[in-house]
């Protein structure tokens, strides 16, 4: 029998070759555009079923303490109706009415800075020179808000304001919540055989990394912002309690949520002096070195080890492809692309991560 002749990889581009290119590049293309035309459909999508591994766990619980799988789903289902009720009848009047007084003081915050920045490049020429005019940092500042309310706004609007989006979000949570078998069985499936291990380990380290990413938020959120709304509240920066959401919610993007919470708070405590923007400024340097050492190690351990570089660009990409609730999907899409890396091109490479990090530190390190 005539033995098969093994495909040389250094022989030159065939023509049959750089067809196939051209049409993998144009089905790329139409998909993209596909894409960008679902793009409210994806993110619904995507959102229900990052929240369903979310929950699987507290339904896989329910289900072993004998109690069926939907009835567990609808359980949980009017839980988390009630506990959206709660935050909405207690939380949302004095979020509403700091909020209000945070517009109405916008100009005398404003007319603080300006004061505190003038007083710097008097007593130091130099930084007067290396500044622009306060007005000209008016303007760029209120460019760059009006830039990212742009981005974050866009597509984000029509589907938020739907009752009928929301309605339809829920029912598919509960049929994905009710019945996932048959999904993963299809997305198993879908996956060659030589590759379906490394499609199942992909799936099973997704849904770990999800939940441990959900639980740190819920407790590292709770627990950060509570801490940061009580202290600013104790130095009398307002409005506090604005600002332990933000800390909450900056729990969604690890790493650099803090970096980007901080910035308004401190704006405002420079405006009322430069006592009030240390105090502040050394209380969230306390209660983020907190968490990042003590809270963070304990709660998320090492399932999540994303750079804060791969969660930036994935912050502004799903924020400009989905619009405010693309950011939610940033951490989710980043620990994806993370994992397939990982589980279809670099495990079965075998790199020394060892020889490999010694070699970029050379590098870093300008040694040749």
């Amino acid at each position: 029998m005539n033995e098969p002749v093994p495909e040389n990889q250094y022989a030159p581009l065939s023509y049959h070759g750089a067809w196939r290119i051209v049409w993998l590049v144009f089905l790329l293309i139409i998909l993209w555009l596909i894409l960008r035309a679902l793009q409210p459909v994806i993110l619904l999508f995507a959102l229900v079923f990052l929240i369903a591994m979310v929950l699987n766990p507290i339904v896989v619980w329910l289900h072993k303490h004998h109690i069926p799988r939907f009835v567990s789903v609808i359980l949980l289902m009017l839980a988390l109706v009630a506990v959206a009720t709660t935050i909405i009848v207690f939380a949302i009047p004095p979020l509403a009415r700091q909020g209000q007084e945070l517009l109405r003081n916008a100009p005398n915050i404003w007319h603080g800075i300006r004061l505190r920045i003038e007083s710097l490049t008097r007593n130091y020429p130099g930084v007067r020179a290396a500044l622009p005019p306060t007005e000209e940092i008016a303007g760029k500042v209120g460019s760059a808000a009006g830039a990212v309310g742009n981005i974050l706004l866009k597509s984000t609007i029509g589907l938020v304001g739907g009752v009928a989006s929301f309605i339809f979000a829920i029912l598919l949570l509960v049929f994905v919540l009710a019945k996932p078998r048959p999904l993963v069985a299809a997305y198993l499936a879908l996956a060659p055989d030589r590759y379906r291990e490394q499609a199942h380990r992909t799936l099973a380290r997704l849904m770990r990394q999800m939940t441990a990413w959900a639980r740190g938020v819920a407790i590292n959120g709770v627990i950060t912002g509570l801490s940061i709304g009580v202290a600013l509240s104790l130095i009398g920066v307002q409005p506090a309690l604005i600002f332990g959401v933000f800390a909450f919610l900056g729990e969604f993007l690890p790493n650099v949520g803090a970096f980007l919470v901080s910035i308004p708070i401190l704006l405002v405590a420079l405006s009322m002096g430069a006592t009030k923007f240390w105090l502040t400024l050394g209380a969230i340097v306390l209660v983020y070195q907190v968490e990042l050492n003590v809270l963070v190690p304990g709660v998320l351990g090492k399932e999540m080890r994303l750079h804060p570089v791969n969660i930036l660009f994935f912050t502004l990409a799903t924020a400009a492809m989905f619009g405010l609730l693309g950011v939610f999907l940033a951490v989710p899409a980043a620990a994806l692309v993370q994992i397939v890396i990982d589980e279809f091109y670099l495990q079965p490479r075998k790199p020394d991560y060892a020889a490999l990090d010694r070699e970029a530190a050379t590098l870093v390190e300008g040694k040749q």
